[in-house]
């Protein structure tokens, strides 16, 4: 195993902590706090730090359960897009940017809609882009697990934009 190292291994993971809590939590202060007390407990636990596979799984782990306390005892429900993940759809005409910009909307309101594992299964798979084995590892499921909850939304999302986009023409 490699040897790990605070500085290179850990700290560079703070900002995709931080979007992990964000989403989460849905306040800047909050995340900014949560990644804060992740850093604390993994430096507490660097005895622990031969024993991981995955460093970076490790972190989301802890940062994902403290986030998850958080907005439960805030009563947070649904994490939000940030619409500057989604900065890749450029586009030359202003009915292309309206349409994008409507496509965008709906999607994230149908990802809102989905349950909790699945909204994060998505957002860990097609926003941070994380492989099925540090999604299982964060989430506590098997790789079967995570790869049924994604097909799962992904139909889901996908059966319902094709329905609204039925309607509208």
């Amino acid at each position: 195993m490699k040897k790990i190292s605070f500085r290179d291994d850990v700290l560079p993971l703070k900002d995709k902590l931080f979007r992990l809590a964000f989403r989460i939590t849905l306040d800047t202060a909050e995340a900014e706090d949560i990644v804060q007390e992740t850093l604390i407990r993994v430096w507490q636990n660097r005895a622990k730090w031969q024993e991981i596979s995955s460093i970076e799984a490790y972190c989301q782990i802890i940062c994902r359960r403290l986030a998850l306390d958080i907005a439960g005892k805030a009563g947070h429900g649904n994490v939000l897009l940030d619409e500057h993940s989604q900065q890749h759809l450029l586009t030359v005409t202003p009915e292309e940017q309206f349409d994008n910009r409507e496509r965008l909307s709906l999607i994230k309101q149908l990802m809102d809609s989905l349950p909790e594992v699945q909204r994060t299964i998505m957002e860990l798979r097609d926003i941070e882009g994380l492989s099925y084995q540090e999604i299982s590892n964060v989430m506590d499921l098997t790789e079967v697990q995570v790869k049924v909850y994604l097909h799962r939304a992904r139909t889901k999302i996908k059966n319902k934009v094709e329905e609204f986009e039925r309607y509208e023409l």
